[in-house]
C-alpha cells in the first residue's frame, strides 16, 4: 500500500528564524519534501513572497501542491521536479535570478523511509530501490550485485562509516553467488550476520543502508556541486540555511561556509558558530530529529 506523502519538518521555528522572510521577499525550498518549511517561509513573506521549491521525488512535489493550493499559496511558488545539483539551470528556467533566502533540508522524508516500496528501510520489506527519484538512476540491488567487495567496502565504509565494511562486503559478495539480492530484508539479514548480530542504540545495518542510500542518490558530490550554485543566487544579505542529518553531510557545509567566510574577499557572514539542534522538546515529539543540525550564513554585499 502506497502511504499519503507525510513528513514533520525539522526545526521549523529555528529555520524562520534563520531566513527571517519578509512581505514581498524571493526564497528557495531546494528540498522541498511535503512543503511543510516552504509554506512557513511563504505564508511569513506575504503580502507578495514568492518561492522556489525543487525536489528529485514526484511524490514530494504532489505533497507541496496539494500543501500550497489548500492554504491558497499556490500561485506564489513554482514547483520544479529536479536535483539542486542543478540549481542555476533550475532557478533560471523558472525565471529566478537572485532570493532573499535558501533552505536545503538534507536527508530522508518519513514518507520514503516509512513505505517499503521505496526500499529505503529494513524496518518493512521492500524492493531494495532506495532512489530518492524513483524514475532515473541506478537502485541499491543494482549496486550490491554488480560492484566488487573492495568497491562495496569502500562505500560502506566512507559513506556509512562502518568499521565492519569488509566484513559486510564479503558477505554480500558470498550471498549474491548463490542468488542476487532483490530485497531490503534479504541485505539486512545479510549485514547482521556479518557483524555478529551485535545489537546497541541502532540497528546493524543501519550505517550499510545509509551507505548505500548515500551511494544511489551522489548525495555528497550533489551538495558540494549545489552549494557554491546557492552561494551565487544570493541576493547581498541573503541567508543561506542548511540542516544536515549525519556527520559527512554537516562536515562538507561546516567547511564551504567557513571557506566562504574567510580570505582576503569573504563572500559569507557565519550566523552560527555552533550548529542549532533541536530542542528536547522537539525530539520527544519527533525522535527522527534528534540528528538534525542547522548552519546559517548571510551574504555579504559585494
Amino acid at each position: 500500500m502506497v502511504m499519503t506523502f507525510q513528513h514533520t519538518p525539522v526545526l521549523m521555528a529555528e529555520v524562520i528564524a534563520a531566513l527571517a522572510p519578509r512581505p514581498g521577499g524571493c526564497y528557495l525550498d531546494a528540498t522541498v519534501g511535503g512543503g511543510g518549511h516552504a509554506l512557513a517561509i511563504l505564508q511569513t513573506a506575504q503580502p507578495g513572497g514568492r518561492l522556489l521549491g525543487i525536489d528529485t521525488d514526484p511524490a514530494a512535489l504532489a505533497a507541496t501542491t496539494d500543501r500550497l493550493t489548500t492554504a491558497g499559496l499556490h500561485e506564489q511558488a513554482v514547483l520544479c521536479h529536479g536535483s539542486f545539483a542543478d540549481l542555476v539551470t533550475i532557478a533560471t528556467s523558472a525565471g529566478f535570478t537572485a532570493f532573499d533566502g535558501i533552505l536545503f533540508d538534507l536527508g530522508v522524508s518519513s514518507y520514503q523511509l516509512d513505505t517499503p516500496e521505496r526500499g529505503f528501510s529494513f524496518a518493512a520489506d521492500g524492493p531494495l530501490d532506495m532512489r530518492l527519484d524513483p524514475t532515473q538512476g541506478l537502485t541499491a540491488a543494482d549496486l550490491v550485485n554488480r560492484l566488487s567487495e573492495r568497491e562495496l567496502a569502500d562505500i560502506i565504509f566512507q559513506y556509512g562509516e562502518e568499521h565492519a565494511a569488509r566484513r559486510i562486503a564479503r558477505a554480500i559478495v558470498e550471498q549474491r553467488r548463490t542468488q542476487p539480492f532483490r530485497r531490503t530484508a534479504e541485505l539486512a539479514e545479510v549485514v547482521v550476520r556479518a557483524v555478529g548480530g551485535r545489537h546497541g542504540r541502532i540497528h546493524p545495518a543501519t550505517r550499510t543502508f545509509q551507505a548505500l542510500r548515500i551511494a544511489v542518490n551522489q548525495e555528497l558530490d550533489r551538495l558540494k556541486q549545489a552549494l557554491p550554485q546557492a552561494l551565487e543566487l544570493l541576493a547581498p544579505g541573503g541567508r543561506l540555511a542548511v540542516i544536515s542529518f549525519h556527520s559527512l553531510e554537516d562536515r562538507i557545509v561546516k567547511q564551504f561556509l567557513r571557506a566562504e567566510a574567510t580570505g582576503a574577499a569573504p563572500r559569507l557572514t557565519i550566523l552560527t558558530k555552533k550548529p542549532v539542534v533541536p530542542s528536547a522538546t522537539e525530539v520527544a515529539r519527533n525522535p527522527r530529529a534528534r540528528s538534525a543540525k542547522l548552519r546559517v550564513a548571510a551574504r555579504i554585499a559585494a
